[in-house]
């Protein structure tokens, strides 16, 4: 049987698709990978082509494309369960908390967005934005398990919508309180993470107007 592939566009920029494929390696889900560069004349008709969302992550199995970081994440979910909490109501909260990220703290997103080739240097950051920082950090506060390193105490797919805010956090400096700064660490220093940061390093640096994909 053929391969999924996996439609991202460059890991240096692309948040939405970094949460994603790091479900598919979280999961153990061999899946081929086709970057389609951002911020080119040619993008938008390359990502039309091959995604019917007109968005990138896009997932191919076999004959269907689907498109969404969460969708793909429940996708790999059906197969490997374990990549939300076993308990019901802790896995409830885990999909709200994904869904928290995946629609909210658009602040945060659009004035602080995902640079991994950016050296860290703090910015003025205005009401809004503060007023999201405070609510990631609440948030992760709230929900923190005291049974491991993750939000969960195990590795979940809330793990995955969180790790390109770190890196936000990281990229501009921005002050974190003790628990919020560990738990960013924890996923900075992934392996996963630390493998798709190496890529995007050596990506060439396109110059884009916008940087919130």
């Amino acid at each position: 049987m053929d391969r999924p592939v996996l439609h991202i566009g460059n890991k240096r920029f692309s948040s939405w698709s970094l949460r994603a494929w790091l479900v598919l390696r979280k999961a153990g889900i061999a899946f081929e990978e086709n970057l389609i560069p951002l911020y080119t004349p040619d993008t938008r008709q390359a990502v039309a082509a091959i995604s019917p969302g007109c968005s990138v992550p896009a997932l191919q199995v076999r004959n269907t494309v689907f498109w969404d970081s969460l969708a793909i994440a429940e996708w790999a979910a059906e197969s490997v369960p374990e990549l939300w909490p076993a308990h019901e109501a802790r896995r409830a909260l885990a999909r709200a908390v994904a869904a928290r990220m995946h629609s909210g703290f658009t602040a945060l997103r659009e004035h602080c967005p995902m640079d991994l080739g950016r050296v860290p240097q703090a910015i003025a950051l205005n009401d809004e934005t503060r007023a999201d920082i405070a609510a990631v950090q609440a948030l992760w506060n709230d929900v923190r398990s005291v049974d491991g390193p993750w939000l969960f105490g195990q590795w979940s797919i809330a793990d995955a919508f969180y790790t390109p805010v770190a890196a936000r956090f990281h990229a501009y400096d921005i002050p974190l309180h003790a628990e919020a700064q560990a738990y960013c660490d924890t996923l900075l220093n992934d392996k996963d993470y630390r493998d798709w940061l190496g890529a995007a390093l050596q990506e060439g640096l396109p110059s884009p107007a916008d940087k919130t994909t």
